[in-house]
């Protein structure tokens, strides 16, 4: 079945071209643990120990997740705005595309699909394989990647109600297991370990080439703070939704990073947790005991399987946006007779397989966290030119703070791209590569683009 567009009775200002009986699926909640869920994963249980190591000083660390966090915010803020006036499936690609220019938003997607959901998803699945691995002796990581990848796909390639309820009850569970953690963690820990100074004055810190490098990697642990932005034209009442659902969302998690990162840095001396991965492992056997290990493996392990969920949850409608648009695509448009986007699931399963199989953890990190941080400067960008291009466009919901919100977000964004491509130059090239093969692509898969991506102020 391949989608048609339709104009739902809503305040919506341009029509939202999904299948037909998706349409008005997810709710306000949905959409926010969507965003949960999204954040929740691989980088705040594997970075922290790298922090330590780079900045050498706890305050810093904090200081790190604290900025990543206000940087998250005002990345939702700012995509709310858009995604409140143009509710449509696609994230950056439909919302590029229509500011800029097809061939952007075309790049956009591209890259959406592959550096901001497939490499995720990888990651994510083989942190979720090493995790069960300590849980399941002799279980191999890769096979538990793989496993975990397929399982999860063919939920959300079958039904988008049923792939709902799994992500709202995954996430539920593992918010609450999270918050259980962190009581426990500053009950037990000693606080005075936050407080020892490090080579440099925090103040110093912030603004080195090692913390913007640092804020890469935290960037990369809060990616997904867009994550309802993605299925926009599936939420009902989007223009209200949407902004509850990536502010709130954005909002717990930054609360919720910042205390786990507290319990981290107090659960045990500095030379414990440099260049560490696995910091929530080594954080729970000094807070709570060598039996603790397992336990807390079980809880990371549920929280990777919904980021996965979440991430093949989102990713998939970006593909889908793309095979409605462009006729040479059209097959990633096929949805189930439950509204399940199939072939879009099917791709997006298929690129994560192939970087479990091919990619290390440590390479994707780099190469996330980098290319990821100028799309979203981009994007955010974009609220400043649609208000001035288009000042008369209905928005319903308007950007706190505008315009120092935006111009904070992409300030602070160039700044860490900048730094990476001096201090980490090859992760960043295959970065700008990337963003110059999916320009290139658009000459040969986007002509014939079917839809006008700018409409005539009202």
């Amino acid at each position: 079945m391949v989608p048609a567009c339709a104009t739902p009775r809503t305040e919506q200002p341009t029509p939202v071209c999904v299948a037909p009986q998706a349409v008005t699926l997810v709710g306000t909640k949905t959409a926010a643990l969507l965003v949960i869920a999204s954040m929740i994963g691989t980088g705040v249980f594997t970075t922290t120990g790298l922090l330590v190591k780079d900045l050498g000083s706890p305050r810093a660390v904090l200081a790190a997740w604290i900025v990543g966090g206000l940087l998250a915010l005002c990345g939702a803020l700012s995509y709310a705005e858009l995604v409140a006036a143009l509710p449509r499936n696609g994230g950056e690609y439909q919302l590029l595309g229509r500011v800029y220019h097809p061939a952007i938003g075309f790049a956009a997607g591209v890259i959406s699909v592959v550096v901001g959901f497939s490499a995720p998803l990888a990651a994510s699945a083989l942190a979720f394989g090493h995790y069960a691995s300590r849980i399941v002796p002799g279980l191999s990581p890769v096979a538990a990647a793989l496993g975990i990848v397929l399982l999860v796909a063919a939920l959300h390639a079958t039904s988008v109600p049923a792939g709902g309820r799994f992500q709202a009850i995954v996430t539920s569970v593992e918010v609450a297991l999270i918050v259980l953690f962190v009581a426990a963690g500053l009950l037990l820990g000693s606080p005075s370990r936050v407080l020892v100074t490090g080579p440099a004055p925090v103040l110093s810190s912030l603004a080195s080439p090692s913390f913007a490098l640092s804020l890469i990697f935290v960037s990369f642990a809060y990616s997904g703070w867009n994550g309802a932005a993605y299925l926009a034209g599936e939420v009902r009442r989007p223009s209200r939704a949407i902004p509850i659902a990536l502010l709130a969302g954005t909002a717990l998690v930054t609360a919720l990073y910042v205390a786990l990162n507290a319990v981290f840095l107090s659960s045990a001396p500095l030379s414990d947790l440099t260049g560490v991965v696995e910091v929530g492992h080594v954080a729970a056997v000094k807070l709570l005991g060598d039996g603790a290990g397992r336990l807390v493996s079980v809880v990371i392990a549920l929280v990777l399987a919904s980021s996965v969920s979440a991430m093949l949850m989102a990713g998939p409608r970006v593909c889908e946006a793309m095979g409605v648009d462009h006729p040479r695509l059209a097959f990633l448009a096929y949805r189930t007779r439950k509204g399940g986007p199939a072939a879009a699931v099917a791709l997006q399963a298929a690129l994560a397989v192939a970087m479990v199989l091919t990619s290390s953890f440590g390479a994707l990190l780099s190469y996330v966290g980098f290319t990821l941080s100028l799309i979203a400067g981009l994007t955010v960008l974009g609220v400043i030119v649609l208000r001035l291009r288009e000042p008369r466009l209905g928005r319903p919901y308007k950007t706190w703070g505008y315009p120092a919100t935006p111009l904070l977000f992409v300030a602070l964004s160039t700044w860490m791209a900048w730094h990476a491509l001096l201090e980490n130059p090859a992760s960043s090239w295959i970065g700008l590569a990337t963003i110059t093969f999916a320009l290139a692509s658009y000459a040969v898969l986007g002509r014939g683009h079917r839809r006008v991506t700018r409409r005539p102020s009202p």
